[in-house]
């Protein structure tokens, strides 16, 4: 299997060989539907908090009398029938951790990676590099790959000129090689990344085995 490598004018510079055991394996919908539930429930903070009837503050008398005033009989102003009540059965915080194994994740990984390049929705490159750090000459690299919708960029080591060009672009991603998970790939469109940002990931899977 092969892949080609272009350069930044958009022209092939090169064809590198992809591992068969990463790009041509079998596609498991139902584990990535799992992986990637458990990385959406891991990212909720679960801080959300309600107070009960006995936390309400205030209701240590009656409002009004029990009878004679022809209103209804209320025993505390903390009842969850009236406005600044207690909840019933509100929310507390709580934790909405969801380990996964790291076979699991490693899995992820390798599948999606292999579901863009079956897709033909992967680009490799051999550098990834900006004159200036301005988001119009970012925007005229996506498009002069045609780069639509939700992109993620994958570098080996950080760049600041890419990284502040593309800090004001909602649809682009920047992750590094040697922590980009499954979820960061699988959630985006399109993958781009450099022939050494893909070198590591599969560096990374091999080490893992």
């Amino acid at each position: 299997m092969e892949i080609k490598v272009y350069d930044m004018e958009g022209k092939e510079s090169e064809k590198i060989d992809l591992t068969e055991d990463i790009f041509n394996k079998e596609i498991k919908d139902t584990l990535l539907r799992e992986a990637l539930l458990a990385y959406l429930v891991n990212r909720r903070q679960g801080t959300v908090s309600t107070k009960g009837r006995s936390e309400v503050k205030g209701g240590g008398r009656k409002p009004w009398t029990q009878k004679g005033t022809g209103r209804a009989r209320v025993g505390t102003i903390r009842s969850p029938l009236r406005v600044g009540g207690g909840v019933v059965f509100g929310p507390k915080p709580r934790k909405f951790k969801y380990p996964l194994p790291k076979k699991i994740k490693r899995a992820v990984l390798r599948y999606s990676l292999a579901k863009k390049f079956k897709e033909g929705n992967l680009l490799v490159l051999d550098k990834i590099s900006l004159k200036t750090a301005k988001t119009k000459e970012m925007l005229s690299f996506l498009q002069k790959f045609s780069l639509e919708g939700k992109t993620l960029l994958v570098l080996d080591q950080g760049d600041e000129k890419v990284r502040r060009s593309s800090s004001n672009l909602k649809q682009l991603g920047l992750y590094s090689a040697s922590i980009v998970c499954g979820y960061d790939i699988f959630s985006h469109h399109n993958l781009c990344l450099t022939k050494e940002a893909l070198i590591t990931i599969i560096e990374r899977l091999k080490k893992n085995e």
